[in-house]
């Protein structure tokens, strides 16, 4: 230490201790800062999420503008720790402004996928649980996050799809609307009565008590197939009662036919054997 008095003088040992001092004491400021920031934006992000709930907003609206406001807050906590530190603001944010622009053209799909989350936030095509198929993906709306939608598919499995792709791209939402049409395709045999088949899928579809009254369900002949006259069931369900109904009326359709011995014929062929001029076709066959 005298060898470092000798060395300096006493006088610049006393301005270096100074200075230690000074950014010792701005560096422990800011460190409280930046502890003290965390906890005040986790603190503030967590109370919009409580105050949005309780206001019943939807799940995606909550958890979108939790993370936004607890970003905002991430940024204006690091510039006020800048400041602190004695970092001059003004230029940083001069230098931060020419950075984010070559930042932000190198990082546009990134922004895009921002800009996409924020349009997906304000005209909200889709609310957490909606089933919605988007970008040859379907699954129940998770989350919409600031880059990113996530769903939950039916056998339990995560899919990340970026926001940019769901706003270029059509969306089909499932779960909007309170009901939905069934559209049941039954085949009779052509030997069958098929106003009578039609008879009995009417009085079957219409009994069973998930079926709307209306709007009233339509039953049609859509074509006369290769191996059978098809007709087309249209029943109205909610849409909570979809896929159960449609798997339980598909069954009654097919044993209220069956025992009124009405025929739901399966893919079939008739063949004709030609043998040569006065011989029995069954014989040729039986001989080949």
């Amino acid at each position: 230490m005298q060898a470092l008095q000798e060395w300096f003088g006493d006088e610049r040992i006393e301005l270096l201790k100074a200075a230690l001092l000074t950014w010792g004491m701005r560096l422990l400021a800011a460190l409280v800062l930046l502890l003290l920031g965390l906890w005040l934006a986790r603190l503030l992000s967590s109370g919009v999420e409580r105050a949005m709930r309780r206001a019943n907003q939807d799940a995606v609206l909550v958890d979108f503008i939790r993370n936004l406001a607890h970003g905002v807050l991430i940024v204006v906590l690091l510039v006020a720790v800048l400041s602190q530190v004695g970092i001059p603001t003004t230029s940083l944010l001069a230098v931060l402004g020419a950075a984010g622009l070559a930042i932000g053209l190198a990082l546009k799909d990134s922004l895009a996928n921002l800009a996409a989350g924020v349009l997906l936030i304000a005209f909200r095509p889709f609310r957490a649980g909606d089933y919605v198929e988007v970008s040859g993906q379907g699954g129940s709306v998770v989350s919409v996050k600031l880059f990113f939608t996530l769903l939950l598919t039916p056998d339990n499995r995560e899919i990340t799809i970026p926001n940019n792709q769901i706003t270029t791209n059509p969306i089909v939402n499932y779960t909007a609307r309170a009901q939905r049409r069934l559209d049941l395709a039954v085949g009779v045999a052509y030997a069958a009565d098929a106003a009578e088949a039609m008879r009995i899928i009417d009085e079957t579809v219409r009994a069973d008590p998930r079926v709307l009254p209306e709007p009233v369900p339509q039953l049609l002949v859509t074509g006369l197939g290769a191996s059978s006259v098809d007709i087309a069931v249209r029943p109205w369900v909610k849409t909570t009662d979809y896929w159960q109904a449609h798997s339980d009326l598909l069954r009654s359709i097919k044993d209220a036919l069956t025992r009124s011995g009405i025929e739901i014929p399966f893919p079939q062929r008739t063949v004709h054997v030609i043998g040569p001029p006065g011989t029995d076709p069954a014989l040729a066959a039986t001989a080949r």
